[in-house]
Parts: structure tokens; sequence; C-alpha cells
């Protein structure tokens, strides 16, 4: 076994010159921009190739696009635990990774070929007229859609932390540059939707979907062919055995020990500790928090895993429990940038779009915050990382929860200003312009930056080590169990202001016979609430590793 768990491609010991770093991270940076130069454009126009090209209903169109969405989290899932338990990331994307391109390939083919789709005919006008599709055609529909969500799951679930795994978080030098790296996997994310806004969504539009799928199925296959060539670099995490089956023995171990002392000296732990994992010195150093699970360590003369357990399993079950309030209280204050950025954009396409000559059409106005964010990530990375770092010694300038709870606010603010232009834009004589909509892209730009990267950061850096992959499978679960809050916030306040033969808030044919800006406030409201909450369990936390540069004190700090 290598060192700290690390191993090549080829399951020897690594050579830290040699893997790792920043070379072996570049690799991951193109898969990251490349597929994102697919994911996002096809995500945000799926309803529209469903309803316009295929023919499904306005609502079917919808529920199709959000369950794909929610069988990607679901995927990703999947693919963390196989790769935290048996197979390492690198070779489980690569195996996995596949799918998606093969459900590209399927979607351009069916958009290609005439009897594999509906015929044509427009949908607005000669809505009887149309043929839903159907049958085999639905089924290959189906079938692709799914493939590709099987493989972008996976792939979405290994880049950041095979990336972080490039970088050891003990030495100071790499520590500053595995900081680094989440920043710039997000900058790839958002330079990638820059360019699929663009160029993807012209080619789908103007050129037809075969082409702009076929051309995305050849990104995603190029995109799996560099990773594949950076394979002699990369430091792969030795897999150690199903996560959730040892924190389970921890819970059960613990329970039926309940009744017992627990003893000063954990010396029957500390015999019990077998293999590289839990013989390691950061695994050993014991909490006072949550002391009931160290009754999962007393030996009550009976061996095996379901009888007695090493004190790495309890300090790993630990973590995952601290942690689950700021998952849950996360998970709520993200509600209102999910609400946000939906509504932000059906805003913009109420104002005035035209750029002097230049017509700006709704879904193009998603780039706005992409801009923000490519900007902003830049300078923060580059220039205010750095000024903070040497302020306050922290590694990423700011903790990570200091770095989430901007974010928090960032959004807390975003929605009052949202709800006065709204209702400046329903009293405006004249069509508002497009710019009055700044203040709010450029907050959500701000929100991304600082939230979106440090949940990210913050659920890979403490997870433990087993488990990274599910941690970061975890994040992505939250933004999709975000989504579907904000949806039922929607249905909750539509029915609370339903009276009779008037319509909700939000039921309006238009936003101007809605009252988004009320709703707004709404929001504003719940974020604030949400804001409180999480501050109350970030004040709590306290984190696994040392934030600062150099670590010169055992004591950790908390936000």
């Amino acid at each position: 076994m290598a060192p700290g768990g690390f191993v090549d491609w080829r399951g020897n010991t690594i050579n830290k010159e040699v893997h790792g770093r920043v070379r072996a991270a570049w690799f991951l940076y193109v898969l990251t921009v490349v597929s994102n130069v697919a994911i996002i454009p096809n995500l945000l126009n799926l309803v529209s190739y469903l309803h316009g090209t295929m023919h499904m209903g306005v609502s079917g169109s919808a529920t199709t696009t959000t369950n794909v969405f929610g069988a990607t989290s679901g995927f990703a899932l999947i693919g963390a635990f196989l790769s935290d338990s048996y197979i390492t990331r690198s070779r489980t994307m690569l195996l996995f990774g596949p799918f998606m391109f093969l459900g590209y390939g399927l979607l351009a083919l069916q958009a290609y070929l005439p009897s594999l789709h509906p015929p044509p005919c427009n949908i607005k006008t000669e809505l009887n007229n149309c043929k839903e599709v159907h049958g085999w055609n639905a089924t290959l529909l189906y079938t692709a859609l799914y493939m590709s969500a099987f493989g972008d799951g996976f792939i979405r679930v290994y880049l950041p932390s095979l990336g972080a795994d490039q970088f050891d978080h003990e030495d100071p030098s790499e520590s500053r540059q595995r900081s680094s790296f989440f920043n710039w996997y997000t900058f790839g994310i958002s330079s990638g939707g820059f360019v699929g806004l663009i160029f993807i969504v012209w080619l789908e539009n103007y050129k037809g979907w075969d082409i702009g799928l076929g051309v995305c199925a050849i990104l995603i296959l190029l995109g799996l062919l560099v990773v594949a060539a950076g394979l002699p670099f990369y430091r792969n995490q030795v897999p150690e055995g199903s996560p959730l089956t040892r924190i389970l023995q921890v819970l059960v171990v613990a329970f039926r020990n309940r009744k017992l002392e627990l003893p000063e000296k954990m010396e029957e732990a500390q015999a019990s500790c077998t293999g590289t994992r839990t013989c390691s010195v950061d695994a050993l150093s014991q909490t006072d928090n949550l002391k009931f699970l160290d009754k999962a360590c007393i030996n009550r003369g009976k061996n095996g895993d379901w009888s007695v357990c090493s004190v790495a399993k309890v300090e790993d079950t630990k973590i995952v429990l601290r942690v689950l309030p700021l998952f849950i209280s996360s998970m709520i204050s993200y509600i209102s940038n999910v609400i946000l950025f939906t509504f932000t954009v059906q805003q913009g396409g109420m104002t005035n779009t035209r750029l002097g000559k230049i017509h700006v059409s709704p879904a193009t106005l998603f780039i706005i915050p992409t801009t923000f964010q490519l900007i902003m990530l830049a300078v923060y990375d580059q220039f205010i990382v750095p000024f903070l770092r040497r302020r306050t010694g922290y590694v990423g300038g700011v903790t990570h929860l200091q770095r989430i709870g901007i974010g928090f606010a960032s959004m807390l603010l975003a929605s009052v200003i949202a709800a006065i232009v709204e209702k400046k834009r329903k009293e405006a004589v004249v069509q508002m312009s497009l710019f009055w909509l700044a203040p709010q892209f450029f907050l959500l730009g701000v929100a991304d930056v600082t939230s979106f990267t440090g949940l990210l950061e913050f659920f890979n850096s403490e997870a433990p080590r087993g488990m990274k992959s599910i941690a970061t499978a975890l994040f992505w679960c939250e933004l999709g169990l975000a989504s579907l809050m904000a949806t039922l916030l929607v249905e909750i306040v539509n029915s609370a202001t339903r009276h009779g033969h008037h319509g909700g808030w939000l039921e309006g044919t238009t936003l101007n016979s809605s009252h988004l800006d009320l709703f707004y406030w709404v929001v504003a409201v719940l974020g604030l609430l949400g804001f409180f909450n999480y501050l109350y369990w970030a004040k709590k936390y306290v984190y696994q590793h040392n934030p600062h540069v150099v670590e010169t004190s055992a004591d950790q700090d908390p936000l």
C-alpha cells in the first residue's frame, strides 16, 4: 500500500514530483470546460427540443427535463459509492463517462434521421396536427437522455474529487493550490457554459439539432480522451470499502454499548486499529463532541467489525454527523438562488433587451450572470485571495463557511433589490432597460463565486478521506433538492394567494399580471431566516483540519 493511501494508475507508490499537482489538474480542467459546453446549454434548451421537435406538451417537456436533472444527481450518488468503495476515481470515470458520449450520439442520430422523430410541424399554429413522439422512438429518446445523464452524473462527481486528490492539504504550497483548484474548476464550468450558450445554442437553433448534439458528443469524447492521456500523472485514492457500511457499524455498535460506561482512555480502540487508513495519526485524534459514539470503541471481548470499531471509524462518523446540519441549512439558504436565477431571466424577457442594434434573446440572458462569474472568479483567485491570505492567514483568504455565508448574504440582498426593481418595472410607463437588472445579475455572480465554490470545497475538504466522492455527490444533490424546494415554495405561495377566480401571485399569463415583486419579498424573508439558521450552525462547527496556511496549533478554528 502506498503512503497516504495514494497510488499511480498501475497501483504503485506515487512520486510527488511526478504525480499530482497542477500538471495533473490541467487534464481535468479540459474535461470540465468541454463537458459544460455541452451540458449547460442543453439543460437550458432541452425543453425547446422536446416541445418543438419531439412535440411533447409543455408540462411533459418541463417534467422530463426536471426528471433528467434529478436522475443525474441520483447517478452521481451511485458513481460516488463505487469509486469510494471499490474502483479508483480515474478508472471509474473512464469506464462510465463514455455513456455520456453515447447518449449525445444517440440524440444526434435521432434528430438527424426523419424516421426516428415525429414529422416537422409548427406546434404553435398546428397543435392538433402535430404527432408527439411515441413507441420505439420515445424509448430511444428516453434511453439517450438517461444514458447521457448517467455519464454526466459520474463525470460530475469525479472531476472535483479527483482534482482535489492531486494536492496534499498538509503541504502548505499544495494546500494553496488545492484551494485555487476549486476556483478554477468553477471557472471551467462558467467558461464552458459561456461558450455553449453562444455556440451550441446557435448551432441547435439555426443549423439543426442534429449538428448541435453531434458537436456535443464529439466534445465529450475529446474531453474523455484528454483525461485518459493524463492517467500516468494522477494520484489515485485507494478505495477502502463501503463508507456507508463503516458508518452503520459505528452506529450499531454504539447503540449496543449505550449502557456501558465510557473509559477515560480507549486502549481497546487503539488496539483494534488495523490497516493503513485506521492507523494514521490523523485518524486517531479523538474529538470531544458526540461522545456517545465513542462507546463503539469499547471492546466487550468480541472481535469483528460489528462488535468493536476503531477510533478512525468513529471519528469519520462524527465528521459526517457534524456536517449534516450545515448540509440542510445550506440547502434551505440556496432556495433563493434557484428562484432568483429563474425569475430574473424571465424579468429580462420583459425588459428592453436591445443593446444598440443587437437584440438579446431571453435564453441568451444566462450569459450575463455567467460573464460576471468568469470575471469575478479570476479577480477573486488572483487578487482577493492572496490579499486576504496575508491578512487572515487562511489558505483561501477566508474560511469555507465564511465564504459560503458571503454568498448567502448576496442572495438575500439580491432578493430585496429584485423586489424593488420588479415593482419599478411594472409601474414604468416606458419599457425598462435590461441594465436595471445588472445589480441582480452581479449579486447572483457573487453568490456563485462564493457559495457554490465554497460549498463544493467545504464538503470535499471536510469529508473523511474514503468519502470524498460521496461528499461531492451530496453537494450536487443539495442543489437538486434546493430546486425541488423552490418549486414547492412556488406552489405553496400560489395556493395561499389564490382567491376564487383570481389566480395566485405567479399564475398570471405574463409577469405584468403576476405579483413577482411580492413573491420576491417572501423569498427575501425566507432567505433571511435561512441565513440566520446557517450562521447558527456555522458558528458551532469545528473544522477537521486547521484552515490556516501553516498549521502551528492543534486547536481548530470555528467560523
